[in-house]
């Protein structure tokens, strides 16, 4: 995958979608936006998101808590991913403001379009 959709809630408790370009590292799904941008300061005053796949035929559908992602090691290794899959490695970009996410995901579902009644499935991580 290319693009993922994330929603978000603003401050106001309105929704914000919006897509991104991640990468997965030991079962986590890393993104990366600016501290500013409205998921950037969404995701500092409330940090659930639900992250979907482009495709609305082919579904995988997460949902849990971010955090941000401090560790230099883990950043470097994002970084690399993050560059073997879109060419560019941005975490070192946006001059403090360039800001990463890590998602462990508490709940998942996916599907395939064609075949919905064989293949929905839910699957529950952790303490959820």
């Amino acid at each position: 995958m290319r693009n993922y959709w994330i929603a978000t809630t603003r401050p106001d408790e309105r929704p914000h979608a919006t897509p991104v370009w991640g990468v997965w590292l030991d079962e986590t799904f890393y993104f990366g936006t600016h501290r500013r941008s409205q998921k950037g300061r969404n995701l500092t005053t409330s940090p659930e998101i639900v992250v979907h796949l482009e495709s609305g035929d082919d579904v995988v559908i997460l949902e849990g808590i971010v955090e941000e992602v401090t560790d230099p090691s883990t950043r470097t290794k994002v970084g690399e991913d993050y560059d073997a899959k879109y060419g560019l490695d941005p975490t070192g970009e946006g001059g403090g403001e360039a800001v990463f996410y890590a998602l462990r995901p508490r709940v998942a579902h996916s599907w395939l379009e064609h075949d919905f009644l064989e293949t929905a499935s839910r699957w529950r991580f952790g303490n959820s």
